[in-house]
């Protein structure tokens, strides 16, 4: 009698051996992103949420993030320059190091040199990834950590190897110190894998002990929220009433402008591969994502993380068929890669001279170009706003923002110009201080003084912010006002500014 065939499941995973590591393409890209994004570093200026971060104190959180980003702000602050180009080192690193595993998954999927080379150039220079390199936001270790816990899950998985379920769970825990938005990640891979399988992981210890894994480690950020009202539900409906509209059209056309649509090859590999079976919840994660961006409508770049997995996974195929295919197809698909890269750099990164920029599409497609542009000068019109008020009157005076960036602006370029520590009633900024008991007049900045003006016996507006360059951003215009006897104490007039967004 012949041996009984042994019977394999659906769901056993059928890894490839590892293919040789592309290590001449893939670091050479990895290089010359940093090199791009190091060179163009200190053009422009700070973006106004680099102002912001920087002026925050180390805490364990704060009502519209966690600490990191704040913290590394900090240090690079005070260890190496209070400059742009320091302050963005960390983004630097975080895209580089992002190149490197997106790069590295398409590698677990059986990508040789060829794909691994194309995943981390068009990665490298994709919109998006261009963009949280150059400054230093929430997105730019959030990428990372994404791609991270994504490339230790398809390891546990395609290997059969539950052990990197711990590698998931520290990764997860320390990603919720610089924004708590991977929770979305695990919800769409724990309903990946009771929808579409293998639901044996649900089984394993090693998977539940990579859950308390990372619970332990996110604890103090659990606590922090819990103890505090939990301000990050608060802060996120704040962003959904500001920008829900908007971002639920933006969101699909910005799908295939945050990187190449490569990421739909990825998709439909992953959904259809007998081989990559075991890997389908990573379709139902992006699902998950989509539709709770879509629901919140805080922000249009939230799947980026996921995009990029599936995007690492398109280029295995993409790449087979391009070394099939004929020189003619070669050649368009590389012209296409290299307008967009070509376009991404110009959208994303400041190489468009700051006198020329206002005549040209990027303030409106990239706001984040714009809001680099003319800090030291609307600090500047402030100063001379303040130093019409006599020496008298300065005691009892202080310099009252609208918002953050306006606030961070004046921390870091007022004190040479003899303005005071500002004010404002923006996000955590509100919290961290208010005006003394005795202040008698505010030298008023910015969108929120139509407001304002209602608060105070008297308001007269002395200027409007202009950069000198034309570049349309949310400052430029916007009054700077000097407002006399508050109608309420402090103590109440102050929450009366409080506004998130």
């Amino acid at each position: 009698m012949g041996a009984e065939a042994p019977t394999v499941r659906r769901d056993q995973p059928r890894a490839a051996p590892l293919r040789p590591y592309a290590r001449v393409p893939v670091l050479s890209a990895a290089a010359a992103v940093a090199v791009v994004l190091l060179v163009t570093a200190d053009r422009y200026g700070f973006h106004r949420d680099e102002l912001y971060f920087r002026m925050l104190g180390p805490a364990w959180g704060y009502v519209d993030q966690p600490p990191l980003i704040p913290l590394l702000a900090q240090v690079m602050t005070d260890l190496v320059a209070d400059e742009p180009w320091a302050l963005r080192l960390p983004a630097t690193v975080a895209v580089v190091a992002s190149t490197l595993v997106v790069s590295a998954i398409t590698r677990e999927l059986g990508g040789g040199a060829l794909a691994q080379g194309l995943c981390a150039w068009t990665f490298a220079f994709a919109t998006f990834p261009l963009l949280t390199g150059h400054v230093l936001l929430t997105t730019s270790p959030d990428l990372l950590a994404w791609l991270l816990a994504s490339w230790f899950a398809i390891r546990a998985l395609l290997r059969d190897d539950a052990r990197w379920w711990l590698a998931v769970g520290v990764v997860v825990g320390l990603a919720t110190y610089g924004r708590l938005l991977i929770p979305w990640w695990v919800l769409g891979l724990l309903v990946g894998l009771v929808l579409v399988g293998p639901r044996r992981v649900l089984r394993s210890p090693w998977f539940w002990a990579g859950g308390a894994v990372s619970a332990v480690v996110a604890a103090p950020n659990i606590v922090y929220q819990i103890v505090h009202g939990l301000p990050q539900i608060e802060m996120g409906a704040a962003l959904t009433e500001e920008n829900a509209d908007e971002v639920r059209v933006m969101l699909w056309p910005f799908l295939f402008i945050l990187l190449p649509a490569i990421w739909v090859v990825g998709a439909v590999a992953l959904w259809r591969r007998p081989e990559w079976r075991v890997l389908r919840a990573f379709v139902v994660v992006f699902v998950v994502v989509v539709v709770l961006t879509f629901i919140g409508g805080a922000q249009f770049y939230y799947p980026l993380g996921i995009l990029a997995v599936l995007f690492a996974a398109g280029w295995v195929p993409t790449a087979s068929w391009l070394s099939r295919t004929s020189a003619p197809a070669r050649l368009g698909v590389g012209a296409l890669l290299a307008v967009y890269a070509a376009v991404s750099a110009v959208v994303s990164l400041p190489v468009v001279p700051v006198g020329s920029l206002a005549r040209t599409p990027v303030p409106a497609m990239n706001a984040a170009a714009a809001d680099q542009v003319g800090w030291p000068t609307y600090v500047r019109q402030v100063a001379d706003v303040w130093d019409t008020l006599s020496p008298e009157e300065r005691e009892r005076a202080v310099v009252i923002t609208s918002n953050y960036g306006e606030a961070g602006a004046i921390d870091r370029y007022g004190p040479a110009l003899g303005l005071p520590e500002p004010y404002s009633g923006h996000n955590a900024l509100h919290d961290r201080a208010r005006p003394p008991d005795d202040t008698r007049t505010v030298v008023f900045v910015g969108g929120q003084y139509g407001w304002a003006r209602t608060l105070f016996e008297d308001c007269a507006v002395v200027d409007r912010l202009a950069n000198g360059v034309d570049v349309d951003n949310e400052e430029e215009g916007v009054p700077v006002a000097v407002c006399r006897g508050p109608l309420q104490p402090w103590s109440a007039l102050w929450d009366d500014l409080r506004h998130l967004d």
